[in-house]
């Protein structure tokens, strides 16, 4: 019986991994107005790479028939593109493929310096070339990686240059223009030759840049939180869906937690340019990882609570008069609070909310003392509301105190002293601790994001089992700043991925 009770353990476990890798705690959708959005900022993006962008030399060899050359060896040096325009560039859906680029008519301006060499012959010089008729397609693969990272590749390649002006600029330029017309086809056969090739690496850096995102972040000195896809993306004809674990761990402890995620669907809908939905089971697993690293815990003195009550002198007297009656205050007093289970998160339609469960112990020092005794312990639930918000790209959480019940033995109902306690504790919950959690609370989660593109417009909606936000984009980038396409706020932290994956750490 030991081997199959173990086998069923080991199934059992099997079966509940499997599940919660079932459904996303996040979903992040990307609308068809986020493309178009992408086409107007990509064009910024690319403005700004040509003029820092490096293009290697151009060299070969030519037949000039026109001139009567059979060989003549050339080299394009120094080549920057001054000026392009795209004026017909469009992003586009592919039903469970990816998202198809096209552009046609476009244009660019480009000079370059040059060199030719012949058997009888040498010459440099510079010249500008204008590129018109400039025709792209292809199809971006979206997918993932081993590691949960989103990875892409470029396909069904096809990019065509069809004209081609080259106006020399020198001393003989007037001679070497009455040869322009000639020079131009093999420019154009060379040119269109390497434009899907160098599109292709350019793609190929952008996924490494992709496969390089740590989708591990630390939220704060108790937590990490797993932003990994768990699923390629689902890509329909109006939207691509984006499905991210978005589950919290212990620092200590990468171990999924026993619940699972329960499936949701965000609405259809197609006014904002991206929608996140950001599951019940996020909240739980992010209730459930800070509890089991101990972050549900605070120890006030009685100066403490006086100067968090100090802020409400409608309170303070009588809360401090209550507690003189009750105790005596010549001895120092300590009130401990700390949470006995993880906090129960409930996602209703309009309403998110908390219950904690949580003892309460008021400790003293009687003189001669050197250790503090406990006076009173009782256990309570404190049931909250929850207020979200975003701010600086993060979601912010913030607690108001909705209800106080206190869960005594029978024993104890007798107790006046513990019955008046409650009304102390209810007032120190509501103007110390809460205030406590809240300032902690302002550190937020981190939303996913590409770096350089902020969340505007943003509105935040609460449904059944699940909280979504929607939203506009808005790219920004510094003369100084790079594109990057690393994820704002996420830190390195290969040696925790390392261990979590089986991985020695470094």
């Amino acid at each position: 019986m030991g081997p199959a009770l173990w086998g069923c353990l080991l199934l059992w476990r099997f079966l509940i991994s499997a599940t919660q890798a079932a459904y996303p705690g996040i979903k992040a959708r990307v609308t068809q107005r986020a493309l178009d959005y992408g086409v107007r900022a990509g064009m910024e993006m690319m403005e700004q790479m040509v003029k820092e962008k490096h293009i290697s030399d151009l060299k070969g060899s030519e037949t000039l028939e026109f001139l009567k050359i059979d060989y003549v060896n050339y080299n394009f040096s120094n080549i920057k593109i001054n000026a392009f325009s795209f004026p017909n560039t469009s992003l586009a859906f592919v039903p469970g493929v990816g998202i198809r680029v096209l552009t046609n008519h476009g244009t660019a301006n480009i000079s370059t310096n040059w060199e030719v060499r012949a058997t009888l012959f040498h010459d440099a010089g510079g010249a500008d070339l204008f590129l018109s008729g400039v025709y792209f397609t292809g199809v971006i693969i979206l997918t993932q990686n081993a590691l949960g990272h989103p990875a892409l590749k470029l396909q069904d390649c096809y990019a065509q240059v069809s004209h081609a002006h080259v106006s020399f600029v020198g001393d003989l330029s007037t001679l070497y223009n009455t040869f322009a017309e000639p020079m131009e086809k093999p420019i154009l056969r060379n040119l269109n030759a390497m434009l899907c090739p160098i599109i292709s690496e350019e793609a190929e850096v952008l996924n490494a840049n992709l496969s390089s995102l740590e989708v591990l972040t630390k939220i704060d000195n108790f937590t990490l939180l797993d932003y990994s896809l768990i699923s390629p993306p689902e890509i329909t004809e109006h939207y691509l869906d984006l499905n991210l674990k978005g589950v919290f761990y212990p620092l200590e402890d990468l171990t999924d937690p026993l619940f699972s995620p329960e499936p949701f669907e965000l609405p259809e809908r197609s006014d904002s340019m991206l929608y996140i939905g950001i599951s019940e089971h996020f909240f739980r697993s992010a209730s459930f990882a800070h509890f089991t690293a101990g972050a549900f815990s605070v120890t006030l003195s009685t100066k403490e609570i006086s100067n968090h009550l100090i802020q409400n002198s409608q309170v303070i007297g009588n809360v401090l008069s209550r507690i003189m009656d009750l105790y005596i205050l010549f001895q120092p007093l300590m009130l401990r609070i700390m949470a006995t289970e993880p906090p129960v998160v409930r996602l209703q339609p309009g309403n998110f909310s908390l219950d904690i469960p949580a003892s309460a112990v008021l400790f003293t020092q009687p003189q001669n003392a050197t250790e503090m005794e406990p006076i009173v312990s009782m256990d309570f639930v404190a049931s909250t509301s929850v207020g979200l918000a975003i701010l600086g790209q993060r979601l912010i959480c913030s607690l108001s105190l909705n209800r106080f019940r206190l869960s005594l033995p029978e024993s104890n109902h007798s107790d006046i002293k513990v019955l008046r306690f409650e009304n102390i504790l209810s007032s120190i919950l509501h103007f110390a601790v809460l205030p406590l959690a809240n300032t902690k609370l302002q550190q937020g989660f981190p939303l996913p994001r590409p770096y350089n593109v902020s969340l505007v417009n943003s509105d935040i909606e609460v449904f059944e089992g699940f909280v979504l936000i929607s939203t506009d984009l808005k790219y920004e980038m510094s003369s100084r700043q790079q594109p990057s396409f690393h994820f704002h706020g996420w830190e390195d932290l290969n040696m925790i991925r390392g261990q979590r994956m089986g991985q020695p750490a470094p």
